[in-house]
């Protein structure tokens, strides 16, 4: 039954699989299903033999040595740098800001671009976003005195767009909002909605594409957004390591985020210069290693081919959604219709705790994920403390999906007597 299931898919399962060390063991006696891929991707051999080849054959630091094993290490940094440019169809690789994930390309920009921001500033967000996207930028408007606005979320887990539009206005100078969202799955119309930003206000549009970099195909100048932030752990990638693009203008126009090695072109007593971009936010020896990662990351998941990904999601997604909809007691947060949303399924069982859903599920060897998915605002939303998410990738077989819907439905009927 199993492979013929996995016939339907629009990708060879099987042979992806082989490729993922880690998802081949037993948990408590039980195959290891992995379903928590929205906090953290599995590596591929390719990620991992690359990382460890350039630990093995070319580490130094970067720029600043003439031996060769300096040209070489810096040959793969900026060539990594490259390769993600192209990935993300960025018009220059001097637009690729590395940082340690989206996080801190986040924390980046609402450090350098809060300098600019002045009491009576309005920055948007909305209430869908992750904690990265929301925190740093409320700690900007307590700096600055500028004001925060939020987007509401309607009762299907998207963004109200005609409460967007109406917030926009001559004093918006930041709307910062995700591509796709960590609790809720839900994928956001990024297109429309810089279209409104530009049509009605001359604000910087900040993208969090922590968990739209990974499933769908980014091209940065068609979204029209002016900045991306992406993290490598979970499109296959190592952690500790991702980036940010945004325009060369936009890099150009904002201060430093970190002061230290590389990031200075002249430093005198009293005060210093900096580098051209991207290097002026890039202070102090850098993760080479991750930026070969990187670079790939990127080239397996193109390998694999990111429609095709996509596709395979969805399929997991419909099927999840057709067999969780039938426990009794359970309802699914976001988007009722698949297509609408990457392949995150939040939910909530009457009766229980998310937390005890997920702890029996992986007595059963099936790994979710239970809590506010640092998204607190999402669950406040709806009224509840938590719920259980389980989220797929490139690797999840329709037959783990099967056997998630049976094992949820055993704790639901279990947890309720």
């Amino acid at each position: 039954m199993a492979n013929v299931a996995n016939a339907l898919l629009s990708l060879d399962v099987d042979a992806v699989r082989k490729d993922f060390p880690i998802l081949h063991q037993e948990v408590g006696g039980k195959p290891l299903i992995y379903l928590d891929n929205a906090a953290s991707s599995q590596k591929p051999r390719a990620v991992v033999e690359a990382i460890a080849n350039y630990y093995y054959r070319d580490h130094a630091n970067v720029h600043r040595g003439v031996h060769e094993l300096a040209r070489r290490a810096t040959e793969a940094y900026e060539g990594s740098r490259e390769r993600v440019a192209r990935w993300l169809n960025a018009a220059d690789a001097h637009e690729i800001v590395w940082t340690r994930g989206t996080s801190e390309a986040l924390n980046l920009l609402a450090f350098s671009l809060g300098q600019g921001l002045r009491e009576g500033d309005e920055v948007v967000v909305s209430e869908m976003e992750h904690h990265s996207n929301l925190v740093p930028w409320q700690m900007a408007a307590e700096r600055t005195g500028a004001r925060l606005r939020y987007v509401e979320l309607t009762a299907d887990g998207r963004l109200d767009l005609d409460q967007l539009a109406s917030l926009l206005g001559g004093r918006t100078r930041v709307v910062a909002l995700s591509h796709v969202s960590n609790a809720l799955g839900t994928i956001n119309p990024v297109e429309e909605i810089a279209g409104l930003v530009r049509e009605r206000t001359g604000a910087v549009l900040i993208l969090d594409g922590a968990q739209g970099a990974p499933h769908l195909k980014v091209d940065v100048q068609a979204l029209g957004c002016d900045a991306y932030a992406f993290s490598g752990h979970k499109m296959c990638g190592p952690t500790g390591m991702g980036g940010l693009w945004a325009r060369r203008s936009l890099l150009e126009s904002m201060p430093p985020y970190q002061g230290g090695g590389e990031m200075i072109a002249r430093v005198f007593k009293d005060h210093s210069t900096w580098a051209e971009v991207p290097h002026k936010f890039e202070a102090g020896t850098p993760n080479v290693a991750g930026a070969v990662g990187m670079a790939a990351a990127v080239d397996y998941l193109e390998a694999v081919g990111l429609d095709q990904i996509h596709d395979h999601e969805q399929l997991l997604t419909r099927r999840a959604m057709e067999l969780l909809g039938q426990v009794e007691g359970l309802t699914i947060l976001g988007p009722a219709d698949a297509r609408g949303r990457a392949g995150v399924i939040p939910f909530v069982v009457d009766g229980t705790t998310a937390q005890d859903i997920a702890t029996i599920l992986d007595s059963e060897g099936v790994a979710v994920r239970a809590g506010h998915h640092c998204a607190q605002l999402v669950v406040d939303r709806y009224g509840l403390t938590a719920t259980t998410r389980a989220s797929f990738y490139l690797y999840n077989t329709l037959e783990e999906v099967e056997r998630l819907g049976q094992v949820v439905d055993m704790a639901a009927r279990m947890l309720r007597g």
